[in-house]
């Protein structure tokens, strides 16, 4: 497992983590073979969100009641969640208040002193970024929060955060397979007029702007064919995306989604790719796509065939 320490941070991190947004209808058992295999292929990194499961902070509850882990071993696991969305309204809420009274819910759910790492889970357009600033800093003032992060936002939005919080912004965790990869494929096609793949918004150039300023992608949904849209692995609707991947799996000695793992880790921006499966094999096979080495050749071929353009 390749690891490397989280920019800006004394976080030890592999470059696999462990998702758990499906875990609240596990049972003990399950949960725990799911993150023992995880451990054991030395994905020590899990992600959870305030929102995950059917309740408020059930994911996180039910990671905890079935893990109990001891002080050792809960030093020994990276604990990341995340804040800001209120699903009642819905609406999204980075206040002051909501930030402190999340993360107060997260410690108690997760039987924890601390979080080692907390998101900005979706931009709020109503955010006042001396409000998240002054959060911020109160939760690392009392050793609730080691660092610090966002998810799904764009440049523009971080730099706006920048401006004010005093702490790194360590990591933007963002939607992105060889299918879904449009950080990837727009600045691929810049400059081609007329071809959709080159739109580009305000997120226009996320991945190169993570890289000039230390901020660790974290890939999630690494296996979905679009935006919740299922899974490209083995479906009918991807045949030559499909026979690439079992070609090269058959080439390296790994299963095929250890070859859509890699195609992430591959890139030099040293991406961390968020599991959201609650299969055990399936987590033991995508790890082993931690330190492929997909050669350019291979890296590109993936990426036509998912069926993003090369000019």
């Amino acid at each position: 497992m390749k690891t490397f320490t989280l920019p800006g941070t004394d976080i030890a991190a592999p470059n696999v983590v462990l998702g758990l947004m499906r875990i609240a209808e596990k049972t003990d058992d399950e949960i725990r073979a799911l993150v023992r295999t995880a451990r054991d292929a030395g994905v020590d990194f899990v992600d959870h969100a305030d929102i995950y499961g059917r309740s408020l902070h059930e994911c996180e509850r039910r990671f905890a009641e079935a893990m109990r882990l001891t002080p050792a071993e809960r030093d020994a696991v990276t604990v990341q969640t995340k804040v800001g969305i209120v699903p009642g309204g819905p609406y999204f809420d980075f206040s002051y208040e909501h930030i402190l009274a999340s993360v107060e819910g997260s410690l108690r759910a997760l039987d924890t002193d601390r979080v080692d790492i907390l998101l900005l889970h979706r931009p709020d357009a109503l955010v006042e970024p001396e409000e998240v600033a002054r959060a911020f800093d109160d939760l690392e003032a009392a050793g609730k929060v080691r660092a610090f992060g966002v998810s799904n936002h764009t440049p523009r939005q971080i730099d706006l955060l920048r401006r004010y919080v005093r702490q790194h912004i360590a990591v933007n965790q963002l939607q992105l397979s060889v299918t879904h990869a449009p950080i990837v494929a727009q600045g691929v096609a810049a400059n081609m007029l007329g071809e959709p793949q080159a739109t580009v918004l305000d997120g226009g150039g996320v991945l190169d702007h993570a890289r000039l300023h230390d901020i660790t992608v974290q890939a999630w949904s690494p296996f979905q064919s679009g935006f919740f849209s299922g899974v490209f692995l083995g479906s009918p609707d991807h045949p030559e995306l499909n026979a690439v991947l079992d070609r090269l799996a058959e080439k390296y000695g790994v299963p095929p989604i250890a070859v859509a793992t890699a195609w992430i880790t591959r890139h030099p921006a040293r991406m961390q790719v968020v599991l959201g499966t609650t299969t055990p094999e399936r987590v033991a096979g995508a790890a082993l796509g931690s330190d492929l080495p997909l050669t350019r050749p291979e890296w590109y071929e993936l990426f036509r065939a998912a069926g993003h353009r090369v000019p």
